[in-house]
């Protein structure tokens, strides 16, 4: 045995070695941060894509927060607690994030949620909600409570740690925005592959489910998604493309984005609330304003939202709430037609979106292929209406999951960042809607000597541009430090509205430090400018990578000696038309784009330019985009490069010409000579100095390293405290019900049987004794102080608890204990009945069982014997766990002698004909005078088959021919017969074990 357990022991250890282990995450998320409902997804080994269900099974989760003084509740349980507390119930976060507290958006949450404080942050201008003097949070906080519950579920349902997560925020959303959620995400303590927008999420779901119907030629898509707070039209265009890496692959690219930051579900609920509430009020039942009442005004939204519903389905419903004030109940009709007379505005905005996109994209409805449904709101009957008759085309694509579409395509995404999986490449292109540029001064000398400081704009990224890319701008005509601006470009697409709600349209000021000190040290190498290295990454957040001076200085070549292979080769080369290759004409090093301004640097260039006109964005067959950059930089010496150019392609025309047949050496010499003729170029070499950058923030600022670290602690003291929290509320039921139980419990039959008079007296003072102590000072206890008491109650009744609980069990162990005895015997006595012959047990074997049994009849006996004789109130000498004991050890000897049985070979039973033969044999030896003799000696041991023909042989061997087979049917009767025994011997065992 303990030779088997080191390789068991061994086996395990590695098999555990590849198990998936907590601390090293496997799975990832996915959570599609509506503005009221999240929608939580996970990829993790054996299951792809799946949604997360809440604690209440559902698949979506309300993005909703309660904060109490010692709990924090989330999901369907805040939701709940807004009926009772508004004031401590936080919702849309949304509409708060990267915010002033001037903001439109920040004026109208008020305007939507009364109930709440919203002061102002000193240090960065931002809105904090405030709950008391000492208890005050930044939606960043919130929002952060918010993404981890949402881990938390997400690892209760893949049962391991997740840290990855991929979260979906509005197209609209801008810089400051983007940022606010990545710091909630940090706060969280989540690891953030990429922030993906909505709309691009719903088409990667859509692509990647349709993979096999994408091919080269465009399909041109619109998804409306019109959610609870806002609403996206977005027109993406499918079509496969070739990769460097994987070939062939399909391809989605956002061309044109058009929204409405409050046109949604939420403002249709609001002004359904507002209009019940205005119904109740005509009902003069109470002579409370309803609106002043915010627990009122709570159940009406809930209301409202459950008949928007209903309305969506049906022409009328029944509007009815409980109590709604002063214990009035509320009752009226509403109809489809009422709802869609509040709306009649909202419902005039719905084509707005789509118009919006189809102009970005630069295309007409005859373009889009289909329009395709998302988001809760769609569902309305008044907004497919008047998207039908916008569109003009014959029926709504609703083809496509509208809740739990963005989820999934967010969750595919984050599977494929992942190093952990691997799938199945899909290219994603999406695309910036505000445009970014940079802009900077310059001192400049007019013509009659006056100098003048002159405004020049360069555009880093157009409106719509793709993302993720890099870029790089190149001032050439500054010497010493200077700064620059990075602001937003023309965003007159939007109206005054959303312009007021878009907020700042500076983003940052950058100062650099050391470009003066840079020239210095290099006056004797040529300058390349100093250039900017800008960077939108997958979140479509832009920073500022870095930023170097480069010159150029030239670097003697040493000239080589070519070998004699050498030689040859090049001898070889030119008679099979080779001559000499001309150098590629490409950047050899990628971290630099190569200039699209190619030209010099013209000082007479009109003023228009200088000022930085917007540029007309052309089509790629006619005009790049940055080619146009580069013609507007020339007059100032800055342009604009992307990292990703491509390089140009060799001529090698001349080449073919000079592999022509009988040409080749001919064109060889010819441009040896030209080689020789020219002077050769002195190679340079590039020199880089990292330029010090110091950023200043102007849209808003980000919270210091400082701040968020403290929020980090806060937010983990909050859950701690809530951890602690719960506990403490467990301990005090758990006290309260054993409590009453208890009491109850020593009243009945079977408790007062087995305790006396006084035992059940002094149990009822404890018990009486801790009710009193938890009503009068259990409210201020501590947890460990309840955790004592609790367990000194039960260790007061475990003795009665023990004496009940064995009384309960004697029954059914002791009749299996008899059970076992009795089939036990029956298998002792069927297996003595074995012939010895056919004897599979030993006698050793047979004896330990008998000796088993009768030892467990005795102390059966004796052990019910000696209970009989004691009081119910005393202490039992017959335990369940030694009845269950004996059953084992009876059951143990039992099972060892049946699987003993079981693979038992059968003896080998002795050839019958065999047997006959030597038998017979014997008989003819000895009346050999009778029987014909045999011819040779092999006829001896051959069986006798028949009997002897000859009559007088057949008449005198009568006698012993008929005795012969007598015996053997004896034989075989009598083994028949113990067969027959021991095959019911066995067969009545198995029936009774």
């Amino acid at each position: 045995k303990r030779k088997m357990l080191l390789p068991f022991w061994a086996l395990s250890c590695v098999l555990l070695a590849f198990l998936p282990s907590h601390t090293d995450s496997v799975a990832v998320m996915s959570v599609d941060l509506g503005s009221e409902w999240m929608k939580i997804a996970i990829v993790k080994p054996g299951v792809p894509m799946e949604i997360v269900l809440n604690k209440e099974s559902r698949r979506k989760t309300p993005v909703t927060v309660a904060l109490k003084e010692n709990e924090r509740l989330f999901g369907e349980g805040a939701l709940g607690m807004s009926l009772k507390n508004p004031k401590v119930v936080f919702r849309y976060l949304q509409d708060l994030l990267g915010k002033r507290i001037d903001n439109p958006q920040v004026e109208l949450y008020k305007k939507r949620f009364p109930e709440h404080e919203l002061v102002k942050d000193e240090k960065r201008g931002t809105v904090v909600l405030k709950l008391s003097d000492e208890l005050h949070y930044s939606p960043e906080e919130l929002l952060a409570m918010v993404l981890n519950y949402s881990r938390s579920l997400a690892q209760d349902f893949a049962e391991q740690l997740i840290k990855d997560v991929v979260i979906t925020v509005p197209a609209f959303f801008n810089q400051a925005e983007r940022r606010a959620v990545l710091q909630a995400a940090q706060m969280a303590g989540l690891k953030v592959l990429q922030l993906i927008n909505d709309n691009t999420a719903v088409a990667l779901n859509y692509g990647v489910f349709r993979r096999k119907d994408i091919n080269a030629t465009a399909q041109n898509i619109m998804f409306y998604d019109m959610g609870s707070g806002s609403t996206v039209a977005s027109i993406v265009t499918y079509q496969t493309v070739k990769t460097k890496d994987s070939g062939v692959q399909p391809q989605l690219q956002i061309r044109g984005v058009g929204f409405d930051r409050t046109l949604g579900g939420f403002e249709m609920e609001l002004r359904l609330r507002d209009y019940l509430a205005k119904l109740f009020n005509e009902q003069k039942k109470t002579k409370k304003d309803v609106t002043q009442n915010a627990r009122a005004m709570a159940k009406l939204l809930k209301e409202a939202n459950r008949a928007k519903t209903i309305l969506s389905a049906n022409v009328d419903l029944m509007a009815q709430i409980e109590g709604l004030l002063d214990d009035i109940d509320f009752k009226s009709k509403v109809t489809r037609e009422q709802f869609e007379e509040l709306c009649v505005d909202l419902f005039k905005r719905v084509p707005g979106p789509l118009f919006q996109a189809l102009k970005a994209a630069e295309m007409t409805l005859e373009d889009v292929d289909q329009v395709i449904l998302v988001g809760g709101a769609t569902r309305v009957p008044k907004v497919q209406e008047v998207l039908l008759k916008a569109i003009g085309k014959e029926e709504l694509g609703k083809n496509i999951n509208a809740d739990e579409a963005a989820a999934m395509g967010a969750v595919y995404q984050a599977a494929a960042l992942s190093k952990a999986f691997k799938v199945k490449p899909f290219v994603v292109r999406d695309a910036a809607i505000y445009p970014i540029q940079v802009e900077f001064t310059r001192e400049v000398e007019e013509e009659d000597g006056a100098k003048s400081i002159k405004h020049n704009k360069r555009v880093l990224f157009q409106h719509m541009a793709p993302y993720p890319q890099r870029k790089v701008i190149t001032f050439n005509r500054y010497t010493d430090d200077f700064e620059f601006n990075v602001n937003y470009g023309e965003v007159n697409f939007l109206g005054a509205e959303d312009l007021r709600a878009f907020g700042s349209l500076n983003l940052t000021t950058v100062r650099l430090s050391g470009v003066g000190a840079s020239f210095k040290k290099h006056t004797d190498a040529e300058s390349k400018g100093i250039k900017a290295h800008f960077n939108m990454d997958e979140s479509g957040v832009l920073t500022l990578d870095r930023v170097e001076s480069v010159f150029e200085t030239a670097v003697e070549e040493k000239t080589e000696e070519e070998s004699t292979l050498t030689k040859l080769g090049n001898t070889i080369s030119s008679l099979f038309g080779g001559g000499s290759p001309e150098p590629d004409n490409v950047t050899v090093q990628e971290e630099e784009a190569s200039p699209v301004d190619g030209g010099e640097e013209k000082e007479d260039e009109p003023a228009s330019k200088e000022e930085g006109a917007p540029i007309k964005e052309e089509k790629a067959q006619e005009k790049s985009e940055d080619a146009a950059q580069a013609e507007e930089g020339k007059a100032e010496g800055e342009k604009v490069e992307e990292k990703a150019e491509p390089r140009k392609k060799k001529d090698t025309k001349e080449q073919e010409d000079a592999g022509k047949e009988g040409e080749g050496q001919e064109e060889a010499g010819k441009a040896e000579e030209k080689e020789a003729a020219k002077p050769k170029s002195p190679k340079k070499a590039k020199i880089s100095d990292e330029i010090i950058i110091e950023l200043k923030i102007n849209d808003l600022l980000d919270p210091s390293e400082e701040e968020l670290n403290e929020s980090k602690k806060n937010l983990l003291f909050i859950t701690i405290l809530t951890q602690l929290w719960f506990r403490y509320l467990m301990c005090s039921a758990s006290t309260h019900v054993f409590l009453f139980l208890t009491q109850d419990k020593i009243s009945q039959e079977e408790y007062r049987f087995v305790s006396t008079e006084q035992e059940r007296e002094e149990l009822s003072k404890k018990l009486s004794d801790a009710s009193n102590w938890l009503d009068e000072e259990g409210f201020t206890a501590t947890t460990k102080e309840l955790k004592e008491k609790l367990s000194e109650l039960k260790k007061s009744c475990r003795i009665l608890f023990f004496k009940v609980d064995e009384r309960r069990k004697w029954p059914d162990r002791l009749a299996a204990l008899d059970s076992m005895l009795n089939h036990s015997s029956i298998f002792l006595k069927g297996a003595r009945m074995i012939p010895d012959d056919d004897q599979i047990f030993t006698e050793v074997e047979l004896s330990t069982m008998e000796k088993v049994i009768n030892e467990t009849a005795a102390w059966k006996n004796e052990t019910v014997a000696e209970q009989k004789k004691l009081s119910p109130a005393d202490k039992p000498v017959l335990l369940s766990k030694d009845i269950e004991s004996k059953l084992a050890a009876l059951d143990r000897e039992v099972k060892y002698l049946l699987n003993k049985a079981k693979f038992a070979k059968p003896k080998p039973k002795k050839d019958k004909e065999k047997n006959t033969t030597k038998t017979e044999a014997r008989k003819n030896a000895t009346d050999s005078e009778k029987v014909i003799p045999p011819k040779d000696k092999t006829t001896e041991v051959k069986p006798v088959e028949e009997p002897p023909k000859d009559e007088n042989a057949g008449k005198d061997d009568s006698s012993n021919s008929q005795s012969e087979p007598l015996e053997l049917e004896g034989l075989k009767d009598a083994a028949s017969k113990k067969k027959t025994e021991q095959e019911n011997l066995e067969s009545h065992l198995d029936d009774e074990l």
